[in-house]
């Protein structure tokens, strides 16, 4: 018997009345995500057996909790997050200045100060879709809330047999409607870009909604001419079931976390040697790119992506800016919600275009530019990884978790496949 409960997903703004927090029927807890004035902190699983929780309560937990991203946002160092892979560096890893913070007034009235900018670049927006009208509308209503609005929102339709995309985008003005026939998530993305007119393009997905603030939080965060791409924070739009809760908690989501990251040439160097973790960088249902990048290091490499390898054409593309000298950068301040896989079949096909397409991925990178630590990566760390895995599985009642094993190692090794039919 099934004894999956799910989560509810709670988003609790500081700044406002902090509510009581009771049991919620027929759910094994809270996931609440806690804000200040749109500026996402933290968020916390409150288990079923913890409530009811008071204000008080909940506002003694949100300030244990909050205290890294504020501190990470108002002081120069000691609350800097540190970078996935890279080794101790006391000269970027100093210990938390906790006097600092409590020393200043009203940390939380400066967080809001320190968010405010106003910045002029024009963005086009690209979502790419194919046979999923329904998860379509969602996104599109959530794009035309944003604020500032855009200068572009472009959907390209891959689905070239199905006119209900057509037919939707047309009953939504201000939404620029472009068909594009060849399979594949890079061709759309590639396609989406020469329709696209703005100084910064950003990406979405047809299964996410964004804030209101997602397009003025990424105009903020390209401020350092050397950031070339910017990611942002990821949440989960409901934990409803069994396979959304094994995405987000078993299998790690999109949350890169609260603390904003630079992934720079520093972090690039020391890890090439091992195989740079670019799919740490973010999700590409949130993303944007100076327009110039395009230029400077190609478009979406084809041959990766939903559609064909079937997944890390984001990955690879961050991988290339890096390797060219720029940096990537993630901000948590601009937010989406993605709608996970809701069943276990579906889950377990994504679970398997992911590991086919990031063998795929890194064997192209050790193709374009030599670097041994992708082929470390395919021959020395995943073989560990997945060793580790099922030898700790032998010892104890099978998860989830473990049960997808083998259907990532089937994908790993159709990605070697894909590749050298693909080359």
């Amino acid at each position: 018997m099934n004894s999956f409960a799910p989560w509810k997903v709670l988003h609790i703004e500081l700044s406002e009345d902090i509510p009581v927090l009771r049991v919620e029927p027929k759910y094994q807890g809270i996931y609440a995500v806690f804000w200040w004035c749109g500026i996402p902190l933290a968020h916390e699983e409150i288990s079923a057996v913890n409530l009811p929780m008071s204000a008080t309560q909940l506002v003694n937990l949100a300030v244990q909790k909050i205290t890294p991203a504020v501190g990470d946002r108002l002081l120069n160092h000691g609350f800097k997050a540190p970078l996935a892979g890279m080794s101790q560096n006391p000269s970027r890893d100093t210990p938390p200045e906790f006097q600092s913070l409590i020393a200043l007034e009203q940390p939380l009235q400066k967080l809001q100060e320190h968010s405010l900018q106003s910045v002029s670049a024009s963005v086009s927006v690209v979502v790419c879709t194919r046979n999923r009208p329904e998860q379509l509308v969602r996104c599109l209503r959530s794009l035309q809330k944003l604020s500032p609005s855009p200068q572009q929102i472009i959907v390209v339709d891959n689905a070239p047999s199905d006119d209900a995309t057509r037919q939707l985008v047309a009953q939504m003005p201000g939404i620029q409607y472009v068909l594009e026939s060849r399979p594949g998530l890079s061709v759309a993305r590639n396609t989406g870009i020469r329709h696209s007119t703005g100084d910064i393009i950003a990406f979405t997905d047809d299964d996410v909604e964004v804030h209101p603030d997602w397009i003025a939080r990424l105009q903020q965060s390209f401020e350092n001419p050397k950031v070339m791409a910017v990611t942002g924070l990821v949440l989960p739009g409901e934990l409803e079931t069994e396979s959304q809760v094994a995405f987000e908690k078993g299998f790690g989501g999109f949350n890169r976390g609260y603390r904003v990251l630079t992934f720079d040439s520093q972090f690039f160097e020391e890890m090439k040697s091992r195989g740079v973790p670019v799919w740490y960088i973010g999700a590409g249902a949130n993303m944007a790119f100076q327009r110039q990048v395009f230029e400077r290091v190609g478009y979406f490499d084809e041959r990766l992506g939903a559609g064909a390898s079937g997944c890390s054409e984001d990955s690879e593309f961050w991988y290339r800016i890096l390797a060219e000298g720029w940096f990537c950068r993630y901000e948590p301040t601009a937010v989406v919600y993605h709608y996970h896989r809701s069943d276990l079949d579906k889950l377990k096909q994504q679970m398997y275009q992911y590991m086919r397409g990031h063998v795929a991925a890194l064997l192209i990178q050790f193709a374009r530019y030599n670097h041994w630590g992708n082929l470390h990566r395919l021959f020395v760390a995943l073989p560990k990884y997945y060793t580790r895995r099922f030898l700790s599985g032998l010892f104890k009642d099978l998860t989830l978790f473990n049960k997808m094993l083998f259907v990532e190692v089937l994908g790993c090794f159709s990605g070697v496949k894909y590749y050298l039919q693909n080359k």
